[in-house]
């Protein structure tokens, strides 16, 4: 393949906009706040499943406490029911007297079922402390996904605002070069990451190998408009007086 000189060195520039191109590319890929934005995901995802164990237990706890309330309640009526029968002070001597024992028996019940409730209402409060510090670890971690989120969304912006430019001056660039030379130069870089580089002081700017004497032998006998490549890595190789032919 034919290409004057001058036309070959041109395929430096567009060397250099697709070098950009990818390294564009591999920020995208490796954005810091992707990283973030993972260990926050399991963060979120492990205090999640901390909150739902605590919630249970706030939950339990609250329905052991209605179920004292209930039983408490029906001692009261109950006791209620037997005062108002001794305060009456009508029928047998034995029946009255059986009231009085049973009024002792759900005074000690109900003793017994409000100091169940204080326990468990104090163990409620430690629950609902876990609870809380777990909502708030909740939310201090959301706030650090959004402003990771944030951070992640302005450096894509950036990165695509840059490839945007990038990508207007490579269009005028290429379709100025020769079809065939840019057909070779897109196939070889599609293969390697590289598909033009600069041959100075003997070295391939691909490969980074140092050309023998033969290579540079046969470099030095052709022709300024053809198209050499490197042996090693088949890149094209671009001649300047820097070349140290």
């Amino acid at each position: 393949m034919k290409a004057e000189p001058q036309v070959q060195r041109r395929l430096l520039d567009l060397q250099a906009i697709d070098t950009s191109l990818a390294q564009l590319a591999h920020r995208r890929r490796a954005l810091p706040e992707r990283a973030v934005l993972e260990a926050l995901a399991r963060e979120l995802s492990a205090l999640e499943d901390e909150r739902v164990r605590a919630q249970v237990a706030v939950d339990d706890l609250d329905r052991d406490i209605a179920r004292l309330e209930k039983d408490i309640d029906q001692v009261r009526a109950r006791k209620s029911k037997d005062e108002a029968r001794l305060a009456v002070g009508t029928g047998p001597a034995r029946e009255l007297e059986a009231l009085q024992h049973e009024l002792v028996s759900l005074n000690r019940r109900q003793g017994d079922l409000e100091d169940a409730e204080l326990e468990l209402m104090e163990q409620r409060e430690t629950a609902q402390g876990v609870l809380d510090g777990i909502e708030a670890k909740l939310a201090d971690a959301r706030e650090r996904r959004a402003a990771a989120e944030q951070l992640r969304d302005d450096s894509l912006a950036e990165i695509a605002k840059e490839e945007e430019f990038k990508k207007t001056a490579r269009k005028p660039l290429a379709a100025d070069l020769p079809g065939d030379l840019v057909t070779l130069y897109d196939k070889i870089r599609a293969d390697t990451g590289l598909g033009a580089a600069l041959l100075a002081a003997g070295r391939c700017g691909g490969c980074r190998l140092e050309l023998s004497g033969a290579d540079l032998a046969r470099i030095r006998k052709a022709a300024p408009d053809d198209v050499v490549r490197c042996e090693e890595c088949r890149r094209i190789m671009v001649r300047t007086n820097e070349s140290g032919l």
